[in-house]
């Protein structure tokens, strides 16, 4: 700092001459002069932040004394065309010169100047060499082409906004928290890099006709402005942003889900076909008008029907919103882990005992209750948000087992994420209890090869031996293939023997068996009927044997859908299963040109015929988990499936059962449908479902008045005719047991079955119409 007095001049000498800064602008000189901290001209301030007057001797100049007071100078808007005398404030530390009329400027070697601001002149030159203190630089709108910064390491703030910059030098200023270049060209067409500003703050490079733009690891970077340019993509993942203004680019796509904070978000006029938005709570300020490609929003569940109704242009809405672009919450999340075993040999779980797999927990958060199905490993992890939470196992048998701890209560986030507790298994008391299913995973088409699988499960909590069997019609079907090595075969049955099938094991054998062509004795033609008969065997006393036995009737088909839906136990169901478990097959195929990295099948339960609190998954084709909410949404989550694409090894299932409530009645009808979401695609809803509990010879309106049948005894054809008006949904031929053996499900222009294959006997055909139905008797010969 330099000081410059009058102690070596005489007293009668004027020496203030040659200490007379010269300031040619008389504005300039006018602002000074008549600086004060009385009136509205308050120009300066010293080193205390007090205004004060610089013309102290008041003779109308300012001397180089008089100027070494100043450390604090606005001359804003003072039409002042130059600064010349400028150099002579040397202690000078802010200075805004903003709004003038400027051209050139020469604050070199103002060393003390930290905050300087010389915004809207017309500035071609200017001289910043020297100026090492310099925090904070503001010379936006002038028309300066070249500009180089790097020496002044510790500028924090920049703003170069709407000048005509070719070349802007700012490398090496890893302090800059506040950078403001927008409407320059010196990036234009090209990529703008500033990935080594890792302290910036706020960040505005709009309107800059930028081709890219490579972000920084800036963990403090709120605010980022980068709109009005050609970006066609844009990397927010490792930023915690607060407002995010990208509005018309070229993006595509567009993911902030890693920026929890986030409250303003503009993406208007794009060309987005995907917007991934899960950042854990609303985004107050939320605009992509204007993007009238998009096809995908991801976003937390909570947002998921107030973003599906917020246009992209008046009266048009994004068609797929869900929060299925991750299986974590939004935003912050904490989790829970751990695993679930039984404890076989009755000494405590440890790693010798084995892993329960599918355990259902209960979730209780505050008021708000939902259910989760670990995956088929045995190991669970629960992401939670921040809350008290209740985890409870459930099993599907509770009096045979008891569980430790019962249940557990944690708080995030005050315990640490993530958390781990463990529950162990025990039996009570002994119990066998064994069950079996069949399920049909490729569908039987006459001349082709039909898959099934075969499921078996100790349900009990004694390891129990036996036998698993499956009949069938072997003059129609071929055994091609079995998982497991058959035990025994014998006309129309196949045996499997197991042993040591320990409590929760379940045990899967594929099956594989070609059906007959159209051309083979017997033939096999679409809508024939295979009948199959799985059935489970031990030693012991089964509690439930209800589901020893599985009866599967299955229609033979021409072609199918690959994703579809099929209640196992069929179209019409035997009314002694009301209030009992039927079976559902969900399955799926990739249909697309890649992988599928993840699939969703969204289940939503009718409450008014289903018990949702008995839905239990029973097979899959790989590994999910299963979560249960809002009541009655039912969602089997395969997380990173990476389905191929290939015929030979696109497909997957789900299956799972569930109980009808135990008010319905004979002639009611249950519904079921799904929807299928692969990746970021449009979900694909599955067929309905429907099946009905019927008491055959129970009927809305007498045969006889509508229909005749001939002729009957019929030995190849039977023949149905209409009396009345009334249109015939569907016809089916049951033998005196009560087998399903003919189904015609589509029977609208339908006048005559064929019967030719059925056995001599006595059948009953049942006519579903718009009116009811009804059932007659006739005679095969």
């Amino acid at each position: 700092m330099t000081n410059y007095g009058y102690a070596n001049c005489f007293t009668y000498t004027d020496c203030s001459y040659t200490d007379i800064v010269t300031i040619p602008d008389a504005k300039f000189k006018a602002k000074l002069v008549k600086a004060n901290a009385n009136s509205g001209n308050q120009t300066v301030k010293d080193a205390n932040e007090k205004y004060i007057v610089v013309d102290v001797n008041k003779n109308g100049e300012i001397e180089i004394s008089e100027a070494l007071m100043v450390y604090k100078l606005n001359v804003i808007s003072s039409d002042i065309a130059t600064l010349q005398g400028i150099l002579k404030f040397t202690n000078i530390t802010e200075l805004y010169c903003d709004f003038n009329e400027l051209t050139t400027l020469d604050i070199s070697t103002l060393t003390e100047l930290n905050d300087f601001s010389c915004s809207d002149n017309s500035i071609t030159t200017l001289n910043i060499t020297g100026l090492k203190k310099m925090t904070k630089f503001s010379c936006s709108s002038n028309k300066i082409e070249s500009l180089n910064l790097s020496a002044l390491k510790e500028i924090k703030y920049l703003n170069t906004y709407g000048d005509q910059l070719s070349t802007l030098n700012i490398n090496g200023l890893t302090k800059l928290e506040s950078v403001e270049i927008r409407g320059n060209g010196f990036a234009r067409k090209k990529t703008l890099d500033l990935s080594e500003f890792v302290n910036l703050i706020d960040l505005v490079c709009s309107s800059m006709e930028l081709n890219g733009l490579k972000l920084p690891n800036a963990p403090k970077l709120e605010r980022l402005d980068c709109s009005i340019n050609y970006l066609t993509s844009l990397d927010v993942s490792r930023l915690k942003l607060k407002t995010l203004l990208c509005f018309r680019n070229e993006l595509t796509t567009l993911d902030v889900n890693n920026s929890s904070n986030l409250s303003t978000l503009d993406c208007n006029s794009n060309l987005l076909q995907s917007l991934f938005i899960k950042v854990g709570k609303a985004i107050t300020n939320l605009n992509f008008l204007s993007n009238y490609n998009l096809n995908f929003i991801c976003t937390d569940e909570s947002q998921v029907d107030i973003v599906r109704f917020m246009p992209i242009k008046p009266g048009f809405y994004c068609p797929n919103v869900n929060s299925y672009c991750s299986f974590t919450p939004g935003g912050t999340y904490y989790s829970i882990n751990g695993n679930t075993k039984f404890d076989l040999n009755a000494n405590g779980c440890d790693d010798n005992d084995i892993l329960v797999s599918n355990v259902k927990f209960n979730i209780l958060n505050g008021i708000n209750k939902s259910e989760f199905v670990a995956d088929n490993t045995g190991s669970y992890f629960l992401p939670t948000g921040a809350g008290s939470y209740s985890m409870t196992p459930k099993l599907e048998n509770p009096n045979y087992f008891k569980i430790s701890p019962e249940s557990i209560t944690v708080y995030f986030p005050t315990e640490t994420s993530p958390l781990t507790k463990n529950f162990c298994v025990t039996a009570n008391g002994s119990h066998q209890d064994l069950e079996i299913v069949i399920l049909p995973t490729v569908p039987a088409v006459p001349g082709f090869d039909a898959k099934y699988k075969l499921i078996y499960k100790n349900k009990g909590n004694l390891t129990q031996s036996g036998s698993a069997t499956l009949t069938f019609d072997d003059s129609v079907l071929d055994l091609l293939k079995s998982s497991t090595s058959v035990s025994s075969q014998t006309t129309n049955k196949l045996v499997w023997d197991f042993s040591n099938l320990k409590p929760f094991e379940t045990r899967e054998i594929e099956i594989v068996l070609n059906v007959n062509s159209p051309t083979e004795i017997p033939a096999v033609n679409n809508s024939d009927i295979l009948k199959y008969t799985a059935t489970i065997n031990s030693s012991g006393t089964d509690e439930t044997p209800l589901d020893n036995n599985f009866e599967f009737n299955q229609t033979v088909v021409g072609s199918y859908d690959p994703n579809d839906k099929t209640c196992v136990e069929g179209n019409v169901i035997k009314s002694q299963l009301i209030g009992q478990y039927v079976h559902y097959l969900i399955r799926f195929e990739n249909k697309g040109s890649y992988s599928a990295k993840s699939i969703v099948v969204k289940d939503v339960i009718d409450l008014s015929k289903f018990d949702i609190s008995t839905l239990i998954p029973t097979s899959a084709s790989h590994s999910y988990i299963t979560k249960i909410s809002n009541n009655n949404k039912v969602e089997f989550v395969f997380e990173n499936i990476n389905l191929p694409f290939d015929n030979a090894n696109n497909d997957g299932y789900i299956a799972f059962k569930i109980k009808t409530l135990s008010t319905l009645q004979v002639g009611d009808s249950f519904t079921n449908d799904a929807n299928i979401y692969f990746d970021y695609n449009l979900p694909i809803l599955t067929n309905k479902a429907t099946s009905t509990f019927q008491t055959l010879g129970v009927q809305n309106f007498e045969f006889s008045k509508y229909f005749s049948l001939y002729p009957n005894p019929a030995k190849d054809v039977l023949n149905i005719s209409l009396k009345n008006d009334i249109e015939i949904e569907s016809m089916s031929i049951y033998d005196i047991l009560g087998r399903l053996v003919i189904a015609v499900p589509n029977a609208k222009n339908i006048s005559s079955i064929d019967v030719s294959k059925l056995r001599t006997g006595n059948y009953l055909l049942k006519i579903k119409t718009d009116n009811g139905s009804s059932v007659a008797k006739f005679i095969k010969e």
